[in-house]
């Protein structure tokens, strides 16, 4: 019998992949402080034995389930290993760190929690790593806050708030480049209308601790030896010539100009790696030593030796080897979800919570609690924009609504409000790192606070919500049969 007449999936059978995703992941990540690839892997099987033995599937279907939403998503691994290649050449090159020197540069005693949100927001959107920037320059605000006084949480919430807006709008993040791919749109129509929600929650952020600044004054030095030591090691160890800022103004421009992603990011690599051999070139290595250094960044990622462990961390990274972890956890992601998606137990699944959808107000914020929900039961940022946004995603098209508010809506509940959750991997990064609990940072974490609040609001006032006919050119991965189910 066809795959097309096997019997619907009830809700029962359709939750016990689900539940044993959960249950693994939670022990796997939170238990053995592991990654969820296994327990991924091990939840897909579940869900191909199931479809083949409840359901009827043959093993021709679940393949082509499992391999078709691989296929989609591969144009966001093709940028992703880019990406990789981007990071290990801009530092290298001078690029970063000249973003970081200069976003250290205008740190103000007056208004330290307002430039400290604005310093981890430009190092965050120059690194695409919130991780990073949290684990470097936010650990050395937080000693800067300390010796002005300011309570730690309220130090933690500027650096995560920061931290977060960058990642956001950073072409270099993997959740940014994921966020689009699941959905079904281009990474900068995505990035573009991301800044609907980014934007104006960084600018209410912003306010919060200017009025903070103002009422609260600040005792002490902004100038520790931290700070300092920051500042003159990156100096010393680059040309920090500002025509190094012309890498990532000429990708600004290429977004600006609407280029697509992967040729916009080469063109990046290209200039990173021009910029290097005119601004870095060490006389010391030679030709060779020179060039494999330039090849060994791209490929492995650049390695800091500088011996100042807040430079050393915060620079160590990028190359393509480091993407691959990230690709492998999108993989099977994306294959349980298909596995799902094509045995009919995804759309039972969501058939059941959009029952509470009514209007495409009630779609966003069906999408945003479903996102924080993953993220405090299964403790996974990346799950909570994949399995969210594959449950989603016809739902949005059937109602005329363009991919790019599926993606947004993904963004700003799945990514942003992952560090509020002390025992999701987010949260418990940012507590360790940062050493300040999760609850603690959490009410001064304005921007993560707010930014699902605006997107809920955009959904139901109507505002920014595209329809499909608005943008027709930035869709991806969009299947004639969506486009034809769709209401008119």
């Amino acid at each position: 019998m066809p795959d097309d007449l096997k019997p619907k999936p009830s809700l029962g059978v359709s939750l016990v992949p689900v539940v044993i995703l959960i249950a693994s992941l939670f022990y796997v990540i939170v238990i053995l402080d592991g990654s969820g690839h296994i327990p991924l892997i091990f939840s897909g099987i579940i869900a191909a034995v199931m479809a083949g033995t409840v359901l009827g599937m043959s093993w021709e279907g679940i393949q082509k389930g499992l391999t078709a939403v691989i296929v989609t998503a591969l144009p966001a691994i093709l940028i992703l290993m880019v990406v990789g290649l981007l990071i290990g050449v801009w530092i290298v090159s001078g690029v970063v760190p000249i973003m970081i020197f200069y976003g250290l540069k205008i740190l103000d005693p007056g208004y330290f929690l307002l430039a400290t949100c604005v310093i981890c927001a430009i190092i965050s959107l120059a690194t695409g790593s919130s991780w990073s920037t949290a684990a470097t320059v936010g650990l050395a605000m937080m000693g800067v806050g300390q010796a002005l006084a300011i309570p730690p949480g309220m130090t933690a919430g500027a650096v995560i708030s920061g931290a977060y807006f960058g990642d956001k709008l950073s072409p270099l993040s993997d959740t940014t480049n994921l966020a689009p791919a699941v959905a079904g749109t281009q990474l900068f129509s995505h990035i573009r209308h991301m800044l609907y929600t980014t934007v104006p929650a960084l600018i209410i952020a912003l306010i919060i601790f200017t009025v903070i600044g103002i009422v609260r004054p600040t005792a002490g030095m902004v100038e520790t030896p931290e700070y300092l030591m920051m500042l003159s090691t990156l100096s010393e160890t680059f040309n920090l010539n500002p025509l190094l800022l012309v890498a990532p103004a000429l990708v600004l421009f290429l977004v600006w100009k609407q280029t697509p992603a992967l040729p916009s990011l080469v063109m990046g690599v290209i200039v990173g790696a021009v910029l290097f051999l005119v601004f870095q070139w060490d006389q010391g290595l030679g030709f060779a030593g020179n060039m494999d250094l330039l090849v060994s960044s791209l490929y492995i990622g650049y390695v800091s030796l500088t011996g100042v462990p807040l430079v050393d961390d915060l620079l160590t990274r990028g190359g393509l080897i480091s993407m691959m972890d990230t690709i492998a956890l999108i993989m099977v992601a994306l294959a349980f979800g298909g596995i799902m998606e094509a045995s009919g137990m995804l759309a039972r699944l969501a058939q059941a919570i959009l029952s509470l959808a009514r209007s495409a107000g009630s779609l966003v914020a069906v999408t945003t609690f479903s996102c924080l929900g993953m993220n405090i039961l299964a403790s996974d940022q990346y799950l909570a924009v994949i399995v969210p946004g594959r449950m989603y995603r016809s739902a949005y098209l059937k109602r005329g609504l363009h991919p790019k508010n599926l993606s947004r809506a993904l963004e700003a509940s799945a990514t942003v409000t992952s560090p509020l959750i002390p025992w999701n991997t987010c949260g418990a990064y940012m507590s360790t790192v940062l050493g300040v609990g999760a609850f603690a940072y959490l009410p001064f974490a304005f921007f993560n606070l707010a930014a699902p609040v605006i997107s809920m609001f955009l959904g139901f006032s109507g505002i920014t919500m595209q329809k499909i006919e608005d943008d027709p050119e930035s869709l991806v991965g969009v299947t004639e049969e969506e486009m034809a189910d769709r209401e008119v």
